[in-house]
């Protein structure tokens, strides 16, 4: 088969694999849609890798054994390798299980554990059945496109009584967008890059302010009529956006964080930003197993939802794929990993 690898320097190519094959209750999928994450920031860091991207959607080629999903079935591809048997997993919080499969232990070898590639293999648990109609683009959104907002927008009960802030308007924070839209709330965005500024608009954001203005935090606070927004998200992994999110909530509000952040910290005093405020602190990484039905209804009754993607290129022009990713003028960039 054939997979992304990153050789450093800014380069990116296609190389061979060896196809994978599925064993014990691990089924093999055809990758037919392939997003596009956080694969740029090592890309511009030069840095060499050979196993990339972590969502997909695409369609069971073969099983080790009877289960869940049969050959020709199309599926999203979930992210992790959780051990499905913990108490987390069986709950539906399997992203955060802390006994994760050891991979080239399991199959001898980390080839076929990455969506950027023909091929991959799953746990069949994390492989839901895609709804008929739906087609595999669309479908992929499921993963790191809505995922990483729609858990904690579902925490938080975001509802049509609701202001919404969501500071970073990347592909995280556009899909963020997207959900909030869908629940009937307004929606604040904080962004200053053009493209995703225009995007965040086009999607329905009902205010978008520059997250450098000094006045960012009046400028949300006025659009609540003084009161401050009831939940915020967020999505850029920015300490300054963190600090602004938690500034920005309304007394008795909720704030999600979201966004990676390992560089630095955010400084929290606790009595006047949690205790006098009321305010209660999420930390999400993706929503509930339980929670597919619902994700995938966002995919079919959203009005924007084909707005969230802004490029499907063949997975032979990803040097060109990283290039534009890397330059943040794009929303979801979804590869075709047989053209």
């Amino acid at each position: 088969m054939k997979k992304v690898a990153l050789l450093g320097n800014r380069r990116a190519e296609l190389v061979e694999a060896p196809d994978p094959r599925p064993k014990e209750d691990w089924a093999l999928v055809k990758i037919h849609a392939a997003p596009m994450c956080t694969e740029y920031k090592t890309f511009v860091s030069e840095h060499a890798a050979g196993n990339l991207g972590h969502e997909a959607a695409g369609e069971v080629v073969a099983v080790a054994q009877p289960g869940p999903v049969r050959v020709g079935d199309r599926v999203v591809v979930l992210p992790q390798y959780p051990c499905g048997k913990c108490a987390l997993c069986v709950a539906g919080d399997y992203i955060y299980c802390e006994h994760v499969y050891d991979i080239e232990r399991f199959i001898g070898t980390r080839d076929g554990t990455a969506t950027m590639a023909q091929y991959i293999l799953k746990p069949v648990s994390l492989l839901p059945v895609i709804p008929e109609g739906m087609s595999y683009e669309m479908a992929s959104l499921a993963c790191c496109a809505l995922g990483p907002t729609f858990g904690p927008m579902d925490t938080m009960n975001v509802g049509a009584f609701d202001t919404v802030l969501i500071t970073g308007a990347g592909p995280v924070g556009l899909g963020g967008v997207v959900n909030a839209k869908l629940r009937g709330a307004q929606v604040a965005v904080t962004e200053y890059h053009p493209y995703r500024v225009e995007r965040a608009r086009k999607l329905g954001a009902d205010l978008v302010v520059d997250p450098r203005r000094e006045d960012a935090v009046k400028q949300i606070v006025d659009f609540t009529a003084g009161l401050g927004v009831g939940k915020a998200v967020e999505c850029s992994g920015c300490v300054p956006a963190q600090r602004l999110c938690i500034d920005a909530t309304r007394r008795r509000g909720s704030v999600a964080f979201v966004g990676e952040c390992y560089d630095d910290a955010l400084k929290i005093t606790v009595s006047p930003d949690l205790l006098r405020k009321g305010l209660g602190i999420h930390g999400s990484w993706m929503y509930n197993r339980r929670l597919v039905p619902q994700v995938m209804q966002v995919i079919q009754r959203s009005p924007v939802i084909k707005d969230l993607i802004s490029h499907v290129l063949p997975m032979s022009r990803i040097q060109e794929a990283m290039e534009i990713s890397a330059s943040h003028d794009c929303a979801k960039i979804i590869l075709k990993p047989w053209e």
